[in-house]
């Protein structure tokens, strides 16, 4: 069956689709990022500088499970941090791009769900169907991903470097901007890292991998996770750990979805 008319339109035709498609998928961002410019003392302090706190959810949970087996190192954040500000448009910059990056975070599903009605009348019926839901579990996953980061990764790398000294001489002025810097990169590698099923689902679809060659370089994967772990968390066991079982859960996974498509071919075939 042929796609959805797509054979009848122009290459400039494609263009005009996509230029509205791409705006209405910039408005949604920019009325994301207004609100979130408005709501500012929720978006830094509730949201932001949470992590930061003795007071928040994973911490607290931490100190728990550490008081109740006697591992004080699991009580961390218990010192306040305060942060510095050595621009004079530092703080307003800051304002703007935090803005920004919430207005991105919350607008993706809607982003995703405009760049998949662009792609889909160039599929066929058959591919629609199967393909149903894509948007749903791009933004799950996405979502997933960024909630890990923010509650798992961030309060454990916000205690590590904040507290790491190469010399009792040298105090840690944590500027605001490096901090931002830091959470927003964790926080958006988490969300990117979660979408690993979604890759693996398109590339095994169009045929470049198979499961067979992701269970091959399944080892390699294992080691692969662990460099990603340590390049985006702490140098320490229990941070790596963290990030690197879901990284290998989400390879599986991955293999499993290919190996799901191949049956499917191989019936049609």
């Amino acid at each position: 069956m042929t796609s959805n008319n797509s054979n009848e339109m122009t290459f400039l035709d494609h263009l005009e689709v996509l230029r509205w498609h791409l705006i209405r998928a910039f408005i949604s961002i920019f009325i994301f990022t207004i609100l979130a410019f408005v709501y500012k003392t929720f978006i830094f302090d509730t949201i932001l500088f949470a992590p930061t706190t003795s007071n928040f959810f994973t911490t607290d949970l931490l100190c728990d499970i550490g008081q109740k087996w006697n591992i004080s190192a699991l009580c961390i954040n218990q010192k306040t941090i305060s942060f510095q500000n050595f621009n004079m448009a530092g703080q307003f910059s800051s304002h703007i791009w935090i803005s920004f990056i919430a207005g991105l975070t919350l607008a993706f599903p809607y982003v995703f769900w405009e760049i998949w009605r662009f792609i889909k009348p160039a599929l066929h019926e058959n591919e629609v169907k199967k393909s149903r839901g894509a948007a749903f579990f791009t933004s799950i996953l996405f979502s997933i991903g960024i909630l890990f980061a923010y509650f798992i990764i961030v309060p454990l790398s916000v205690h590590f470097l904040s507290n790491y000294q190469v010399s009792p001489k040298v105090e840690n002025i944590i500027s605001l901007n490096s901090y931002i810097n830091t959470i927003t990169s964790i926080v958006l590698a988490g969300g990117i890292i979660f979408e690993l099923p979604v890759f693996i689902y398109f590339l095994a679809k169009i045929g470049i991998i198979n499961s067979h060659f992701l269970r091959k370089f399944r080892r390699h994967s294992i080691v692969l996770a662990l460099l990603l772990a340590a390049i985006i968390t702490p140098p320490d066991v229990i941070s790596q750990l963290l990030v690197c079982i879901p990284l290998v859960i989400l390879y599986e996974t991955g293999i499993i979805i290919a190996k799901r498509i191949e049956r499917k071919r191989d019936k049609r075939n």
